[in-house]
């Protein structure tokens, strides 16, 4: 396959980059050397144990090493990583504060274009005082915290307060109605519940008091609020609090009452008022750090625990080694709190970079509102879901005429793969000089398996490689490992950032289904991946959601690129759902842009661009004009949970709060439900 060079490192960039330091150190520390990427990852897998010891040693974690091995256990999920190791996440992050107290830490950026911004100095006193609040409620090492809150700078302290006590975090964005944040929350029983006042998103204002007393009735676990106050209300608390918050005395906390308790509440300026030192817990390596959750398309959100010690070795090799990102840098990244990615911001800190927040619309009151973030701050790092990307380039956009991009070294797009000419478009319109990543990894493991290293060149379409420490292969069903050809993405060795566990899953067996039972004594990802012959990775889409025609195996991603290239087409989403009697239905749902219609010289556009670009096997069995395509809060395409209702199965099982838009979800929903319940076998109509 042809490859499209796009950019290269120069010498002088990779001789300065922090990888490089690292391999110098290995020569000279270990007698390990290394010339290229591929030599250094084939080392960092073949010998798995030194590798993740020297990451320890090469970064000087905080804590104590202890004398116990890397690493026990007979398989993958039953690992152990360094048993009788202590770490703590939060003062890992923090030890910044007392190198560099007076620069920024944390940048907020409004949508109303407020700017507000905690020092390292600041953020640690914040920290501090709140994590001696918990402490006073009698919040402990292993109680929850969770929180309802936008990407702000009060998150971040948030997170880490609770984190330096040793309590458990878990947070949502503010988007979630009472029962998706039930649906989360109340499995893993928070003792304290942090909450915003109000929120912005595309110009309107949202109270977000309304719906509290919804939410504490359905967190009945729940022993005491903390509300962040904006400080844009008037009288003495924010707009609506009188309304929603009965005080218990003039100058004490408020509490919030609902039908069958009061629920304490105290304003987080209140607690903030007395700065102070934090105090760091002293944890297990596998201690709980924060709750992730699985989409929850059928049924409840799995929670997904990972810990203090896994992600600190992690976000030390991924932001140091695979993302280049030294101390002073700024990093800035359009994600919502509910998505992993926004760990990964608030992690990049460990490396002292200061980190730009954000909470309002992506694409409000322009398309390319985080570009010009990432000008106006002199971000170093941006990180985005490829839909952003590509949204901007359609708007025909093109940034580097508007403000100055020059700061800008490296993007790292997730979430989906990213289109072709979306590559292309980042390096005419944004900064020809930049390191562009599309990497694949995840909520499961908090970081990347597949993406981007300063050491090699970037090719059009291609995940440059698999990271440090990361034993990615492609293989057959049967575990075979395969290249130039389509197959399983799994990890063929442990990672101190899988999960230590599922919540509520003290067996095991929920965790071992989830990933190891496929494809024995392998990890399987779940995405469909071919390995480039003397090159990096390609990526097709979720296993889950193949095209199968005829016995071929084709990605869904492979089909909507050529789809979404069209003039006319601003989205689209494949189907192909197996049926019964053998029968196979392949609906193709296209989003045209606005003004546009899905009429027959549009399918008849898309329809050619998919027999001349992909294959006739692939036409689809219907075009049908859609509203948007059904995602997930965290922007993945919701292809599987439409599939299974094609198939027959019942939409109630469909868990709707799981979608960023439930209306859009649910015209799918209906769409399918009456395919399958009205359909006969001979009744499929052809687009041939």
């Amino acid at each position: 396959m042809d490859r499209i060079e796009l950019w290269r490192p120069s010498s002088e960039r990779i001789e300065a980059s922090e990888i490089r330091r690292y391999q110098t150190w290995l020569q000279r520390t270990q007698g390990i050397t290394t010339n290229s990427f591929d030599e250094l990852h084939a080392w960092s897998i073949d010998d798995i144990d030194a590798f993740w010891e020297s990451i320890w040693d090469y970064f000087s974690v905080v804590g104590d090493r202890g004398t116990g091995p890397v690493r026990t256990g007979s398989d993958m999920p039953s690992t152990r990583w360094l048993p009788g190791a202590k770490v703590n996440y939060a003062e890992n992050l923090l030890k910044q504060a007392d190198i560099t107290p007076d620069a920024e830490a944390v940048v907020g950026i409004h949508e109303g274009g407020q700017r507000t911004a905690l020092t390292w100095r600041e953020l640690q006193a914040n920290v501090g005082s709140l994590s001696a609040y918990l402490r006073s409620l009698g919040v402990e090492p292993g109680d929850t915290v969770c929180a309802v809150l936008p990407s702000i700078p009060h998150a971040v302290t948030a997170l880490l307060a609770t984190t330096s006590i040793g309590a458990v975090w878990s947070v949502v964005n503010t988007d979630f109605g009472a029962g998706g944040i039930a649906d989360r929350f109340a499995q893993i029983e928070p003792k304290v519940l942090i909450t915003v006042d109000r929120s912005t998103f595309a110009g309107r204002v949202h109270d977000q008091l309304p719906q509290l007393r919804t939410i504490l009735g359905a967190l009945p676990t729940v022993c005491h609020h903390i509300l962040i106050d904006t400080g844009e209300g008037d009288g003495d608390g924010p707009a609506g609090w009188n309304d929603s918050l009965t005080p218990i005395c003039a100058n004490g906390p408020s509490a919030l009452a609902d039908e069958a308790s009061q629920v304490p509440s105290v304003r987080l300026s209140e607690i903030l008022a007395r700065p102070q030192k934090p105090e760091f817990a002293t944890l297990e390596f596998s201690h709980p750090l924060w709750v992730l959750y699985s989409s929850g398309t059928t049924g409840k959100p799995k929670g997904i625990v990972h810990s203090h010690g896994g992600i600190v070795l992690e976000t030390l090799k991924s932001n140091g080694l695979q993302y280049d990102i030294s101390p002073g840098e700024r990093v800035h990244f359009a994600v919502s709190t509910t998505w992993v990615v926004w760990n990964m911001l608030v992690d990049s800190m460990m490396r002292g970079a200061t980190v730009i927040t954000y909470d309002g619309s992506p694409t409000y009151p322009r398309e390319d509102r985080h570009l010009q973030i990432c000008s106006d701050e002199e971000v170093t790092m941006f990180g985005t879901g490829a839909a952003i990307l590509s949204r901007i380039e359609r708007s025909g956009t093109i940034p580097s005429d508007l403000y100055p991009m020059d700061s800008l070294r490296s993007i790292l797009s997730t979430g989906s793969p990213l289109p072709s000419s979306t590559w292309t478009w980042v390096y005419d319109s944004i900064n020809s000089d930049i390191r562009l990543g599309s990497d694949s990894g995840g909520t499961d493991i908090a970081s990347g398996i597949l993406g981007s290293n300063p050491l090699d060149t970037v090719c059009v379409g291609e995940l440059q490689g698999p990271y440090l420490g990361v034993d990615a292969r492609t293989v057959h069903r049967a575990g075979e490992s395969v290249e130039g050809e389509v197959g399983e993405l799994v990890i063929a060795q442990p990672l101190p950032s899988m999960p230590v566990m599922f919540w509520n899953d003290p067996s095991g067996e929920r965790y071992r289904s989830a990933y190891f039972d496929d494809i024995p004594g392998m990890w399987r990802q779940g995405d469909w991946a071919t390995k480039v012959p003397d090159g990096g990775y390609l990526l097709h889409g979720r296993s889950d959601a193949t095209i199968n025609r005829g016995g071929i195996r084709m990605g869904s991603a492979d089909i909507c690129q050529v789809v979404d290239a069209v003039p006319g087409v601003q989205a689209s989403m494949v189907i192909g759902a197996e049926l019964d009697h053998g029968d196979y239905f392949m609906p193709l749902f296209v989003v045209p842009e606005e003004g546009i219609n899905v009429d027959e010289s549009l399918r008849a556009a898309i329809l050619h661009a998919i027999r001349t670009r992909v294959s006739p096997r692939y036409v689809p069995d219907e075009i049908i004009e859609a509203p948007a395509v059904p995602r997930t809060r965290t922007g993945k395409l919701m292809e599987i949970p439409i599939k299974r209702i094609f198939q027959g199965v019942d939409p109630a099982a469909t868990n709707t709060t799981a979608a960023e838009d439930p209306k859009v979800l649910e015209w799918y929903l209906d769409y399918a439900h009456e395919f399958a319940t009205g359909r006969a076998p001979d009744e499929r109509h052809h687009n041939s």
